[in-house]
């Protein structure tokens, strides 16, 4: 990477990296608010559900509205407006003496600038850096979300030590510089903006749903589960650990750190793993799936600290297994041109997991620990019972006619004969290079799966290359 072009990546990495705390640092920080705001367990939830529901309910469109007018138009406002909803939260917590109806208010606002962050950061960070450096941009962009994931827990217990409404202005104080620095320092690069019909989005998204759309469903599912199963599991560890075990503050932070270090870790693993290894997606996805499953049930069985942990963390090795590979299907399931809505349509239901995962806990935590951690169970079962009899790798990432012929994997989509994005050349009437350097003589390019699940044009500088996985916090 080029000196002149690190001040600017510091800025994009510190977009995912911000957007992540979004509720995860909050959460160590909930039987505070309980006591505070003399609140239930599924109540504090919603602080989770009122952030995540706009923020996937928008994914999609933003990123569609950044392809016609811009991404730091869309970012940098994002950011702003993620920033002032934790200060309208916060000031409601200092100010007010009933503040949760404006907390909520605030973490609405919240989530509506969090669905303009990561994925147009992402589509920026392609848009900037070209080919080889893309690829590792990219990888850092990744690092800085997953470093987020981790230290969001801990950097929670400390901002308590302050007040419990401490991380709402933490919020405003981390995003509104950063939105005024994406503004100010990352430059993107002036290109012609491909003006599409959404007619054409519609009609390209019915032609996959239509050939592949039981697969990336189950595949969709299996993502919204995992993140559900964790967000609603790490609210109910961080009640566990203030009431039963008396940790609290800092010490508890590092201990919500457990199993989320377990998944991130997990998770760059199997996607070191996975790579090239197209036959291992299913097995990966449901053996995850499994694993978390029956990881719950133990935990009707055991009562103490230590070994709770332990299950807990293999939960989070499980669903750190199932992300790359659901990655490497939803990336690989249809070309460029339709690669962006596929994409945030699981970045969506991801988010709607999330916003589901704590209130839920909280309710059925109620009616005792066994039915909520059976209910867990019989959901992660239902999630890889549907991975296993309704996935296809080969059927999603490629369809059977192009295999042999290195298409793109959805070249047979209603938008597969349509000019190149940057050319003139239709598949059929010139052909491109191939990753040897030869061409193919259906004018398509192969496409490679990379470590994490994206996938690239070998040998071609493509503002397409790599499409990470999304996140959502």
């Amino acid at each position: 990477m080029k000196r002149s072009m690190l001040l600017p990546f510091a800025v994009l990495a510190a977009v995912p990296f911000v957007m992540v705390l979004g509720n995860s640092m909050l959460i160590p920080v909930f039987p505070r608010m309980e006591a505070e705001m003399n609140l239930t367990q599924f109540q504090v939830g919603l602080l989770v559900t009122a952030f995540s529901v706009p923020a996937g309910i928008l994914i999609p469109f933003a990123g569609a509205l950044s392809d016609y007018i811009g991404r730091k138009r869309i970012m940098a406002p994002a950011l702003i407006l993620y920033g002032l909803g934790g200060l309208i939260a916060g000031s409601a917590a200092l100010l007010l003496d009933r503040p949760f109806a404006l907390i909520l208010a605030g973490r609405i606002v919240q989530g509506i600038g969090a669905g303009g962050t990561y994925q147009i950061a992402l589509a920026l960070t392609g848009d900037v850096f070209t080919s080889g450096e893309r690829t590792k941009a990219v990888g850092l962009l990744e690092a800085a979300n997953g470093t987020g994931k981790v230290v969001s827990p801990i950097l929670g217990s400390l901002f308590a030590l302050i007040s419990w409404f401490a991380p709402f202005f933490a919020y405003g104080i981390l995003s509104i510089p950063i939105a005024i620095a994406v503004w100010l320092i990352v430059k993107e690069p002036e290109k012609e903006r491909e003006q599409r019909p959404i007619a054409q989005y519609t009609q390209a998204l019915k032609g996959i749903f239509a050939k592949k759309g039981v697969g990336l469903g189950a595949s969709y599912l299996a993502g919204m589960t995992g993140l559900f199963l964790l967000f609603g599991l790490l609210s109910f560890l961080s009640d566990e650990l203030e009431g039963r075990f008396n940790i609290r503050d800092f010490a508890k932070g590092f201990v919500l750190a457990i199993p989320v270090l377990t998944m991130a870790v997990t998770s760059y693993v199997t996607g070191l793993f996975l790579q090239g290894k197209r036959e291992w997606l299913k097995p990966a996805i449901v053996g995850g799936l499994v694993l978390t499953g029956g990881s719950f049930f133990v935990l009707t069985l055991v009562d103490g600290l230590i070994p709770m942990m332990i299950f807990i963390s293999i939960i989070g090795l499980g669903i750190g297994a199932t992300l790359p590979p659901i990655n490497t299907l939803v990336t690989g399931a249809t070309n460029s041109s339709e690669r962006g809505l596929v994409t945030s349509l699981y970045g969506t239901v991801r988010f709607f997991g999330v916003a589901m995962g704590p209130p839920l806990f909280g309710l059925v935590v109620g009616m005792g620990r066994l039915p909520m951690f059976v209910g867990a169970t019989v959901i992660a079962a239902i999630s890889a019972a549907a991975a296993l009899f309704l996935i296809k790798p080969k059927q999603i990432i490629i369809p059977p006619e192009e295999r042999e012929g290195g298409n793109d994997s959805n070249a047979d989509s209603p938008n597969a004969d349509r000019p190149h994005r940057n050319g003139n050349l239709k598949n059929g009437v010139n052909g491109h290079h191939n990753s040897n350097g030869h061409h193919n003589g259906n004018g398509a390019v192969p496409r490679h799966v990379g470590e994490s699940g994206e996938t690239s044009d070998k040998g071609k500088e493509s503002d397409t290359e790599r499409v990470p996985e999304p996140s959502p916090r």
